[in-house]
């Protein structure tokens, strides 16, 4: 298993990756239809996405962690 010291960059890759895969699929369907490419055209920009989201997410979590923490309230 991997180290909890690289939480946050596994944390990053499995959030690109299942949210790239989800949004390219929607994307790409609402712009073409349903086609028979679609499979190769998701594949390609799920892959764009994918380079696009992982970097990202990795910059940006930090600072939603802490939007998170200023909305949310202890009780």
């Amino acid at each position: 298993m991997i180290s909890q010291k690289y939480h946050r960059i596994v944390f990053s890759f499995f959030m690109a990756l299942i949210m790239s895969c989800v949004m390219s699929l929607v994307i790409t369907t609402f712009n073409v239809g349903i086609i028979p490419d679609l499979l190769l055209m998701w594949l390609k920009a799920w892959g764009f996405a994918f380079t696009v989201a992982f970097p990202a997410i990795f910059i940006v979590s930090p600072l939603v962690h802490k939007l998170v923490n200023l909305v949310l309230v202890d009780k």
